[in-house]
């Protein structure tokens, strides 16, 4: 898989975390590490829906998890979603990962290695990212354009050390910066 990825150079690689004779979530990172110019994107399809699975997943750096019984649609869709540089989990992922984070404790904000380094607009901007607002939205709340949050977004993962949207929705919810809200 790494040979082909290296060989090939995609944008996005859409991969079965339990292919036979790959360790899908080793494969993730190796493939998101493998290249300094150019890292792709890696959507996880599965039909695991474990905790382990997912959590794993995301730290290796995958920007994406979608179970198997996803309909054709909904997996271009996708594809075009983690290829544009954003994240994108199951809808029962998203419930089960905001359920865990609102069982941990609340830690505070400052105990994100970084967070300090944000500007206050930075800040807001990450807190939005990680409600699930998109650039346009962000951009209508906060009244600025597009282009501007654009920068904050991008300028928020150079900061932060991250490598996309994914991966600063779960550093804010793991630093208390935003809370998960439950709703029945």
């Amino acid at each position: 898989m790494l040979r082909l990825c290296n060989e090939l150079r995609p944008d996005v690689v859409l991969m079965d975390v339990r292919m036979p004779g790959v360790d899908g979530i080793e494969a993730t990172r190796e493939i998101v590490t493998a290249s300094a110019d150019q890292r792709p994107q890696v959507l996880i399809l599965t039909t695991f829906d474990l905790d382990e699975h997912v959590y794993d997943a995301l730290r290796a750096g995958a920007s994406g998890f979608l179970l198997k019984d996803v309909t054709a649609e909904h997996l271009f869709d996708a594809v075009r979603i983690v290829a544009a540089g954003d994240g994108l989990l199951a809808p029962t992922v998203t419930r089960r990962l905001i359920t865990e984070f609102a069982r941990m404790p609340s830690r505070p904000a400052s105990a994100a290695v970084g967070l300090d380094r944000l500007t206050p607009r930075e800040t807001d901007v990450l807190q939005l990212v990680a409600e699930g607002m998109s650039n346009p939205e962000i951009a209508t709340r906060l009244v600025i354009s597009e282009e501007t949050v654009k920068t904050h977004v991008s300028r928020m993962l150079s900061k932060l050390g991250l490598r996309d949207r994914t991966q600063a929705v779960v550093l804010a919810y793991e630093s208390g910066l935003v809370t998960p809200s439950i709703h029945g």
